[in-house]
């Protein structure tokens, strides 16, 4: 086995991806290297060993050259290096991240290499939907993560509430049951606009519609004025404030210094109210945000990365074999169970079962999506106009009038 210092995290998986599946094939006299460009933590320097390790044993004379890349002005970084004459072979990039890459014509269609052997139709659709554009799959789904409900078991049994609730009625109930004991029942900021888009796809709404070639903003159709109904209902039986976002205050730690009874926010911010609040430890639980019917859960937000291979890549053909071991059940349960992340197909849900915020997470993804697909959705979320669109809302503004108001600020933004 070689021995290389691993200080670098990312630069560890990308090694061990392709030592798992043993794809690509060369003799010791063959030496190659294959450079990789991962995100910063998105694996743990013990995962990334793991993987490098196997990966160089089974396959000598194939190095990977891995680079952490910083997440802050990575855009403009992946555009110059996809117009190079060397771009890296192999780069993670956030899912909703694909379509202002493939917009430059610089990454090699997957579609073109079995993707099917991947599970292509178990993939989870708030990963696979954004890296496939106009129909061909330029971005593979590595791993996901989405929001949930993090709440207090005391709290709920305290209400004299024994199971989490399944639907949208049995929440509501559930969160005025908590109120009628003197605790808050639940801690929701105004302006939460991805747990509002779940609510908007879950009535069959969407943010913005792609129509005769161009998009446009769709805040204001009938179902997306109706999952803002529902979240103002849910927002008002908290002190959330109207005006501000999760992050202001941040909401982990008003949920540590209180006695809230529930946040919706990723599995991981747990540890951070445990830290605040050492007393909480065991005390929290976690279930998908619920749905309309108790058939299926909410729809959410799906955040996570795919990855993808430059069409200059000059060691194509191992690029795609470590894009194939990443993505590959072997790696990728190992991965969801180091990161407590959810796994890229709906098959592999199982492998999370026992960790409990991993696995409502992964009952969530089955029915993830995905910001619009347009190359110009950054241009939308720099200058968000559904955050004032809500604050409107839940101040009494017309719903409608406010939305209309929303959606053309969405389409000017896409260039509709």
């Amino acid at each position: 086995m070689k021995k290389r210092p691993f200080a670098v995290p990312v630069a560890l998986l990308c090694a061990t991806a392709l030592t798992g599946c043993g794809l690509v094939s060369a003799d010791a006299a063959d030496s190659r290297t294959v450079t990789v460009w991962l995100m910063k933590g998105s694996a743990s320097d013990a995962f990334l060993e793991r993987f490098t390790s196997a990966y160089e044993d089974e396959n000598p004379g194939v190095t990977l050259d891995i680079a952490i890349q910083e997440w802050s002005g990575i855009g403009n970084k992946i555009v110059d290096a996809l117009a190079s004459e060397t771009p890296p072979d192999v780069i993670e990039v956030g899912n909703t991240q694909v379509a202002q890459y493939a917009e430059t014509e610089q990454l090699y269609d997957l579609t073109l290499e079995s993707v099917r052997d991947l599970g292509q139709e178990e993939w989870l659709p708030g990963l696979a939907q954004p890296g496939s554009i106009d129909g061909s799959q330029f971005g593979i789904p590595w791993y996901a993560a989405n929001r949930v409900v993090i709440y207090r078991k005391d709290l709920f049994a305290r209400a004299g509430i024994q199971e989490p609730p399944t639907t949208r009625e049995q929440w509501l109930e559930d969160t005025e049951a908590v109120n009628s004991t003197g605790a808050e029942g639940i801690y929701l900021a105004g302006q939460d606009w991805y747990t509002l888009a779940g609510f908007v796809w879950d009535e069959g709404g969407d943010l913005a519609v792609e129509k005769d070639g161009g998009w446009q903003g769709a805040l204001h159709t009938p179902a997306a004025l109706r999952g803002m109904e529902f979240y103002k209902e849910l927002q008002s039986l908290g002190s959330g404030p109207r005006n501000a976002d999760e992050e202001n205050p941040p909401q982990t730690e008003v949920f540590a210094e209180g006695e809230v009874a529930q946040i919706i926010a990723i599995p991981g911010a747990a540890t951070a109210i445990e830290a605040l609040n050492p007393d909480l430890s065991g005390e929290l639980g976690y279930f998908p945000i619920p749905g309309r019917t108790a058939d299926e859960p909410c729809a959410v937000f799906t955040g996570g990365s795919d990855l993808v291979v430059p069409a200059k890549a000059r060691e194509r053909g191992a690029a795609i074999d470590v894009v194939k071991a990443l993505a590959g059940e072997k790696w990728q349960t190992d991965l969801a169970r180091t990161m407590n992340y959810v796994p890229n197909k709906t098959s592999l849900a199982k492998v999370v079962e026992g960790q409990e915020g991993t696995a409502a997470m992964a009952v969530g993804a089955a029915r993830g999506r995905a910001t619009p697909n347009s190359v110009r959705w950054a241009d939308v979320e720099a200058d968000n106009p559904i955050k004032p669109y809500m604050t409107a809302v839940l101040q009494g503004q017309d719903p409608e009038s406010a939305a209309r108001a929303a959606s053309k600020r969405i389409t000017a933004s896409l260039g509709g």
